[in-house]
């Protein structure tokens, strides 16, 4: 064990505590959290692929199961008329690459019962410029979508009223009925409230956004490699003291060099052509012995 007391130099400890932490880390946060990401995106992607062929469900049968799960991307249809007055705007979106809104509006059901419809993008004009916004038609409409799962409020981006328009930072079902001042019923899909995202050619649409690729991303890989970071970081340090622990041994193992002593050379035999005796070599300090062995510089 006395051999072992090197390991607990403040380098070691300290080298030891960091690949500890680090293995921690890739293990219990790191390859979890792109591991989920693999997770949810295959799901998401099974649902969309799922919808694709689907036959479109009246929205009330959802509406009226308050326990629904994984309704996010099916699709639906709905018959009521627009509230007149109630549109919404998404800000900083993008359609083609350029500044575009989105524009939001609410759908009563014959029932009397409304919700928020996502009408689609409208391209910014003159640069971010807010473009005429036609209403939606009046009267009554029978549309169809998809559903989608609230997006949830940013922190720190506070709806506010420009240009004549109320505005908003993303698409959360629960806010859009705080600035309508008005009760919106939510389309359950899980874990939090939904709304309804027009499809092309509806009545009221503008560009709907596109459907997400379906791929699963390089979520999976990024995971493994996390948890192989975490299996290869103390196999190094187990290397490294392992090299430590050899290398002492061999040291040990040398002996001490010993010089005897020159004898002395008479004066008058010695000539120019006699060869100069070489003083011994000073010991090798520690920093040397370290050089040596890991390749450094001596200043």
């Amino acid at each position: 064990m006395r051999r072992l007391t090197f390991l607990l130099r403040p380098s070691w400890v300290i080298l030891a505590a960091v690949v500890v932490a680090f293995a921690y880390l890739c293990f219990t946060v790191l390859a979890p959290w792109q591991l989920g990401k693999n997770v949810r995106t295959s799901h998401r992607n099974d649902l969309i692929a799922a919808s694709v062929n689907a036959t479109p469900v009246d929205i009330t049968d959802l509406l009226n199961t308050p326990n629904s799960k994984d309704t996010e991307w099916r699709r639906v249809v709905a018959t009521g008329s627009y509230v007149p007055g109630s549109t919404v705007l998404e800000r900083l979106q993008r359609l083609d690459d350029k500044p575009a809104y989105g524009v939001l509006g609410v759908f009563r059901l014959a029932d009397g019962r409304e919700l928020l419809v996502d009408r689609g993008l409208i391209a910014a004009a003159e640069g971010t410029q807010l473009p005429p916004i036609a209403e939606p038609p009046a009267g009554p409409q029978r549309i169809e979508g998809r559903v989608r799962k609230s997006e949830g409020v940013i922190p720190g981006k506070e709806p506010m009223t420009q240009a004549g328009y109320r505005q908003v930072y993303s698409i959360d079902a629960a806010e859009e009925s705080t600035v309508l001042g008005t009760a919106l019923t939510t389309v359950p899909t899980g874990d939090r409230g939904g709304y309804l995202q027009l499809s092309e050619r509806q009545p009221g649409a503008f560009t709907p956004e596109p459907l997400p690729q379906l791929d699963a991303g390089p979520y999976l890989s990024y995971g493994l490699q996390w948890i192989a970071f975490g299996v290869m970081a103390p196999l190094g340090l187990g290397y490294f003291v392992v090299a430590e622990i050899r290398e002492r041994r061999r040291e040990r193992g040398v002996p001490p060099a010993t010089t005897a002593p020159a004898e002395p050379v008479p004066a008058t035999s010695a000539t120019s052509a006699d060869p100069v005796a070489t003083p011994p070599a000073p010991p090798k300090s520690n920093a040397d012995r370290l050089a040596d062995r890991y390749g450094g510089t001596r200043r």
